[in-house]
């Protein structure tokens, strides 16, 4: 497996490939609408692999607004906890923005819940159309300025499910984050 690796204070960051619903990680982060359901892509695997008891805790908590992040259990699955986001979806106004909050709000969820490790794939490059530059430089660049404050997380990981998604991590890790 090809990886990136790279120190920031006391935290790791790592790139990796792989299916960010089958990783053995603390926490992981998924792309959510605003209703709370999992919906297809990971949704479905997400149902697939961690069984109904996902949505039902979604479905509890009932929604989740664009540039925010709610936390459930994973179910059956290697992650103890799925942190839901609501990035921006089909070039909606200030993505960027919109990005960067959801993308501080899931930091925000691991840190009130103590969780140590946290794996976070390229947020709404799929089905919601987000630019996987956009995305990718925002995502980087957010994740390294937390880590360069006080934090509890020991390691960061950046999923990428392909070498489409890879290669733009790859060289933002590269330049600095």
């Amino acid at each position: 497996m090809t990886m990136v690796e790279k120190k920031i204070n006391n935290s790791k960051v790592r790139l990796v490939r792989g299916d960010i619903t089958d990783i053995d990680v603390e926490a992981f982060i998924y792309d959510i609408t605003a209703d709370a359901k999992l919906g297809t892509g990971y949704g479905s695997a997400i149902m697939a692999r961690g069984g109904k008891t996902v949505q039902e805790e979604l479905d509890a908590i009932g929604t989740c607004p664009t540039g925010e992040a709610i936390i459930t259990g994973a179910g059956k699955m290697k992650a103890k906890h799925i942190i839901h986001v609501n990035g921006p979806k089909f070039h909606e106004p200030d993505q960027e923005g919109k990005l960067r909050s959801a993308i501080t709000a899931a930091l925000k969820r691991a840190e009130e819940n103590q969780i140590k490790q946290l794996a976070f794939p390229p947020i709404g490059t799929g089905f919601y159309q987000v630019d996987l530059q956009l995305c990718t430089r925002v995502l980087v660049d957010a994740v390294s300025e937390h880590l360069k404050g006080t934090t509890g997380l020991d390691e960061v990981l950046f999923v990428a499910l392909d070498t489409r998604e890879f290669k733009p991590f790859e060289a933002h890790i590269g330049q600095g984050g």
